[in-house]
C-alpha cells in the first residue's frame, strides 16, 4: 500500500460511512477517485448541469446548499469536511435540487457516478447509509449513547426486543370446559401463576391467574365442578410474536394487565408476564399505573408523579427509544391527570361526566409527545343539561377546574404562563362554542389565531365523554381540509421559525451561546406536519403519525418521510437526554455535543428544512 493510500485511508477512516467500511472496499474506492479544487464562491453542482455524475467527500473547505425558497440566505445548507454529496440525485440518476457552492477554497475527492453505484453493490454498510442516511446516523448514536448508560449492554435488555425473545417455555393450556377444580390442581403442580384455555385450534379463549382466584373463587366459594371458561378473563390482549416488548409494557401500562398473550396467526405462541419486562427494564409499569388509579390523596398523586419521573429517568439511562419513551411518559401523564380529574368530579358531587363532560389535552400532550419538562395545557368540551346555559354549566365547571389544575401543579406540572387551561372561561365551552372558536379562527387567520391553532388543534380527548372531542375532531378535518387560504396562512406563519443552520459555522446560535432545541428544531416539524394532516384529512394528533398517514397524499416517498420522522426523534431525544441530566429547558450548547451528536443534529435540521421545502412547494410560498 502506498503511502498516498495510508493517509487516504486515515482520512477517511475518521469519517461516517466509511468507519464502519471494510478496507478492502476503501481502497478499491480509493483507487478511483479524482481530487477536484473549488475556488470560493465557485458552483461545484447546479441543477442546470443535468443528472449528477459524481459522488464527492469534502476533503478540505466548505460546501454550501442552496435551496430554492423564499429566503435564500436563510435557506443555506453547509456540509463540512467528511461530509458527502450528492446521494439523493445519485440514487435517482437525476440533476441535484439545489446549487452547491464552495464556501471557501475547497478540494473534493470525486467518485464517477458508475463506480458510486458498483460500490452500493460491493458495501453493506456503504448502502446502508446512502440509503437511510439519518436513520444510520442514529443508529450509531444509539449504539453510543446506550455505551454511556450501561455498564454492559448483556446486563440489560431493551424493551425494543421482540417478544418471540422472552418465551421462556411453552404456556400451559387447558380446554375451556375443565373444571376449575382441575385447572386449580395443575396451577398448584406447575407453580404457575396463569392457565389460558384454547379451543381445539390452539386460539386462546381466556385465562385465569392467581389474583383472579381470591376474587372469582375463594371470595364467592363459587362451585369447583364448574367449567373454568365461565369465569376467566375472555378480554384478552394479544400480541404477534414480532411485536415489541415496549407494545406489552405499553398495553400493560394503559390496561392494568399483569399478562399479553403472544399469538401466531391464531393459535397461541406464549405468553409474557409483568415479571419478564420488569427483568428488562427493572421499571415497575404496572405498579405505578396501580398507584395511580388508587391514589386517593394529594400525596399518593404526588408520590405517583414522582414514580413517572424516575421510570422515565430510567428507562432514558437504559437507552428506550423517544418515541416509546414520550409515549410512556404521556400514558402514564393521561392516567394521573384523569385520577386528579375523576377525584375532583367526586368532591364537587359531579355524576355525569362520561355523558356531558369531556377533559381534553393539547399541545404536546395532546400530541403524545411530552418529555420530562412539561406544563400543562389542557381544556374542556361540554354538553348543555335541558334547562340550563352554556354559562350557568361554566359557572359550576371552572372552580372545579381551578381545583383540577392547581392539584396537578402541585404534583409537578406547571400552570401554563399563557393560561391555557381548562380554568380559563376562554377555554371551557360547549361543543357548540368550541366549533364557533375554531370557525373564528380559521375565518380571520390572525396572528393570535394562528398561535392558538398550533395549540388547540392538537388536542385529545383524555377523561369522559370521549365523543365529545371525536365529533369535534372530524368536524375540524372536514372544515380545514376545505379552506386553502387558512392553510397557506398557517404555512406561511410555520415558515418564519427556521432550523438555526448557519453559513459560516454550522449551527446559528442565540443567548449563552445556545440552541432552543423545542423552539428551532421541534417546533418546525411539529408545526409542518400538523398543517399536512389537516390537508389531507388525518386525524391522527401524533407528529409522526401525522407525517407518515399524510405522506401518499403529498406524494412524499415512505424513505423521505421516515428521514423527517427520524429526524424529529432525534432531537426528541436530545431533549430527553438534556432533561435527565437535570436541565429543564431545551436550550444546548451545540459545543458541548460530541462530534457525532453535533454531525447527527446538522442533520436532522436539514431534515427539518426538507419538511418546510415541502410546504413552500404545496403553497407556493
Amino acid at each position: 500500500m502506498s503511502a498516498i493510500h495510508s493517509l487516504q485511508l486515515s482520512f477517511f477512516a475518521a469519517h461516517a460511512p466509511f468507519d464502519r467500511m471494510e478496507q478492502a472496499h476503501l481502497l478499491w474506492m480509493i483507487e478511483r477517485m479524482q481530487l477536484a479544487y473549488y475556488e470560493q464562491g465557485g458552483v461545484i453542482l447546479s441543477p442546470e448541469q443535468g443528472a449528477a455524475a459524481n459522488f464527492l467527500v469534502i476533503k478540505q473547505g466548505l460546501v454550501q446548499g442552496e435551496q430554492n425558497i423564499a429566503d435564500a440566505n436563510d435557506a443555506w445548507l453547509e456540509l463540512n469536511v467528511g461530509e458527502c454529496f450528492p446521494l439523493g440525485a445519485l440514487l435517482a440518476h437525476r440533476a441535484v435540487a439545489n446549487v452547491y457552492r464552495a464556501g471557501r477554497d475547497t478540494f473534493c475527492y470525486e467518485l464517477p457516478i458508475a463506480d458510486f453505484h458498483t460500490l452500493l453493490d460491493l458495501s453493506a454498510p456503504f448502502r446502508d447509509f446512502c440509503t437511510r442516511r439519518i436513520a444510520n446516523l442514529l443508529e450509531h448514536s444509539k449504539q453510543v449513547i446506550q455505551a454511556q448508560y450501561t455498564q454492559s449492554s448483556a446486563e440489560l435488555q431493551s424493551l425494543s426486543s421482540p417478544l418471540s425473545a422472552l418465551i421462556r417455555s411453552l404456556p400451559v393450556t387447558c380446554a375451556p370446559d375443565t373444571s376449575v377444580r382441575e385447572v386449580l390442581r395443575r396451577m398448584h403442580e406447575a407453580h404457575i401463576g396463569s392457565m389460558i384455555a384454547v379451543d381445539e385450534g390452539g386460539r386462546p379463549l381466556g385465562i385465569l391467574t392467581l389474583p383472579d382466584v381470591l376474587e372469582r373463587i375463594a371470595l364467592p366459594q363459587i362451585d369447583l365442578e364448574q367449567p373454568v371458561i365461565g369465569i376467566m378473563t375472555t378480554q384478552l390482549t394479544i400480541l404477534p410474536p414480532h411485536a415489541l416488548a415496549y407494545d406489552a409494557a405499553l398495553a400493560m401500562a394503559k390496561q392494568g394487565f399483569r399478562h399479553v398473550l403472544v399469538v401466531e396467526g391464531e393459535q397461541l405462541a406464549g405468553i409474557v408476564s409483568e415479571k419478564d419486562l420488569f427483568a428488562l427494564q427493572r421499571v415497575g409499569l404496572r405498579q405505578i399505573g396501580q398507584g395511580i388509579r388508587h391514589a386517593n390523596t394529594l400525596e399518593e398523586l404526588q408520590q405517583s408523579a414522582a414514580d413517572i419521573r424516575r421510570m422515565a429517568h430510567n428507562m432514558m439511562a437504559q437507552g428506550v427509544a423517544a418515541e416509546q419513551l414520550t409515549q410512556f411518559i404521556s400514558t402514564f401523564n393521561d392516567q394521573l391527570t384523569a385520577r386528579v380529574v375523576e377525584l375532583e368530579y367526586a368532591a364537587s358531587g359531579i355524576d355525569d361526566a362520561e355523558q356531558r363532560l369531556c377533559w381534553i389535552a393539547l399541545g404536546s400532550e395532546g400530541r403524545f409527545e411530552q418529555t420530562l419538562s412539561t406544563d400543562q395545557d389542557n381544556a374542556l368540551i361540554f354538553t348543555v343539561p335541558d334547562g340550563m346555559t352554556a354559562d350557568d354549566l361554566r359557572v359550576l365547571m371552572l372552580p372545579v377546574a381551578r381545583r383540577i389544575n392547581d392539584t396537578l401543579s402541585l404534583c409537578g406540572y406547571p400552570l401554563c404562563r399563557g393560561n391555557v387551561m381548562a380554568s380559563n372561561p376562554a377555554w371551557c365551552l360547549s361543543l357548540e362554542e368550541w366549533r364557533a372558536v375554531f370557525l373564528n379562527w380559521i375565518a380571520n387567520g390572525t396572528p393570535q389565531a394562528l398561535l392558538h391553532a398550533t395549540i388547540f388543534f392538537d388536542f385529545r380527548a383524555l377523561h369522559g365523554a370521549h365523543a365529545l372531542a371525536d365529533e369535534l375532531r372530524q368536524w375540524l378535518a372536514r372544515v380545514a381540509g376545505d379552506q386553502p387560504r387558512f392553510l397557506h396562512q398557517m404555512a406561511e406563519n410555520a415558515l418564519r421559525n427556521r432550523p438555526p443552520l448557519g453559513v459560516v459555522r454550522d449551527f446559528v446560535v442565540g443567548k449563552e451561546h445556545t440552541l432552543d432545541l423545542k423552539l428551532n428544531g421541534i417546533t418546525p416539524i411539529v408545526d409542518a406536519a400538523r398543517i399536512f394532516s389537516l390537508a389531507t384529512g388525518v386525524s391522527h394528533t401524533s407528529t409522526i403519525e401525522r407525517l407518515r398517514r399524510s405522506a401518499a397524499s403529498l406524494h412524499v416517498s415512505v424513505n423521505e418521510a421516515e428521514g423527517w420522522i427520524n429526524a424529529f426523534l432525534y432531537i426528541q431525544m436530545l431533549r430527553l437526554r438534556h432533561h435527565h441530566a437535570a436541565e429543564m429547558d431545551n436550550l444546548i450548547d451545540p459545543d458541548s455535543l460530541n462530534e457525532l451528536d453535533r454531525r447527527i443534529l446538522k442533520e436532522a435540521f436539514r431534515q427539518a428544512r426538507k419538511v418546510q421545502a415541502k410546504l413552500v412547494q404545496i403553497y407556493q410560498l
